[in-house]
């Protein structure tokens, strides 16, 4: 492993052909209140921290949605970079309910922990929504934040695609829970262009690899969410400790360089409301591993067996911070 010399050494992305971002993002959802509800309970904070991320440290994609606060992630944003730099790209995401803190609707016992509303009049409002609190006339990225398998797809899709046309939307992504599949990735090909797909994915778990890879081949940006996993692979009883202090970085550096280095086609958005963190996490790009070394941390990862978690493992969306 060598270190490069600066952090913007993650390399760019050509998200949707024609907007490069830095491959090594902001994930701003913790900058909000308990549980995602509210605001954030140091707003001077949240803004500093969004400002040192893009005016010091050269970020250039955040990523948010409407369903955290709901409406305030998106409105600190606003307050804390508005007027936004040229280049700076804000992914947003509509499509999923919030009913209070720490709590997604059930609409029945047993439910998954969120309910997804993919109607084309609730997406329409939300994206109008998101155009005033972002202050934007078009969002460079949004994205379906799951699939309601009440709705056709393709109705929730091409309400999407209407907009685009009126250019209220410049790219479409797709997010669902646990992740997109393959299967709908193609469906949602055939009524909008997808640009981006948001999926659970960290060196511990990589159910979606076939999904990654397929991202790659088609020249779709992948990102991962949980990029740390569950608190599993931070902190001094991470599975990656014992690899990472030969590297002499952290193993949270480690776990990010792992995904920059997995795929071409990674874009990472790992969250935090600290400007340390923050700092030490967009180091992981300076961090340059070979292809054994890729192998070898996976397979440490996998010897130590970090639970994974998924929906079906987890009714109770996780509220802490567990990304450094």
């Amino acid at each position: 492993m060598t270190m490069n010399s600066s952090p913007a050494s993650s390399g760019s992305f050509l998200l949707g052909g024609d907007l490069p971002v830095n491959r090594l993002g902001y994930g701003a959802m913790h900058l909000t209140g308990y549980g995602m509800w509210g605001p954030p309970r140091d707003k001077r904070n949240a803004i500093q921290v969004l400002r040192h991320a893009v005016y010091e440290l050269g970020i250039n994609f955040i990523d948010t949605a409407d369903s955290y606060g709901p409406g305030d992630n998106e409105e600190i944003i606003r307050k804390a970079l508005h007027p936004y730099p040229e280049n700076l790209v804000i992914c947003t995401k509509g499509g999923m309910l919030r009913s209070g803190e720490l709590d997604w609707i059930h609409d029945a016992p047993g439910a998954p922990y969120i309910q997804p509303l993919g109607d084309p009049r609730y997406l329409r409002q939300q994206v109008e929504l998101s155009l005033r609190r972002l202050r934007v006339d078009c969002i460079a990225l949004y994205q379906l934040h799951s699939i309601d398998p009440k709705m056709p797809l393709a109705d929730s899709l091409g309400e999407l695609v209407r907009l685009q046309e009126q250019g209220k939307i410049r790219h479409i992504g797709l997010s669902n829970q646990p992740g997109v599949s393959i299967e709908q990735l193609v469906e949602a090909q055939k009524t909008a262009r997808i640009v981006a797909i948001e999926n659970l994915y960290n060196v511990a778990d990589r159910a979606d690899d076939a999904v990654l890879d397929y991202a790659e081949q088609h020249h779709i940006a992948f990102i991962p969410w949980f990029p740390l996993g569950h608190g599993g692979l931070v902190g001094p009883d991470s599975a990656l400790t014992a690899i990472a202090r030969l590297y002499a970085v952290t193993p949270s550096q480690l776990a990010l360089a792992w995904l920059l280095h997995r795929s071409p086609s990674t874009l990472l958005i790992p969250g935090t409301t600290s400007i340390k963190h923050l700092q030490e996490n967009t180091s992981a790009a300076r961090v340059d591993l070979n292809a054994a070394e890729v192998r070898a941390i996976a397979e440490a990862v996998d010897r130590a067996d970090v639970p994974s978690w998924r929906p079906e493992r987890d009714a109770q969306l996780p509220v802490a911070d567990t990304s450094p």
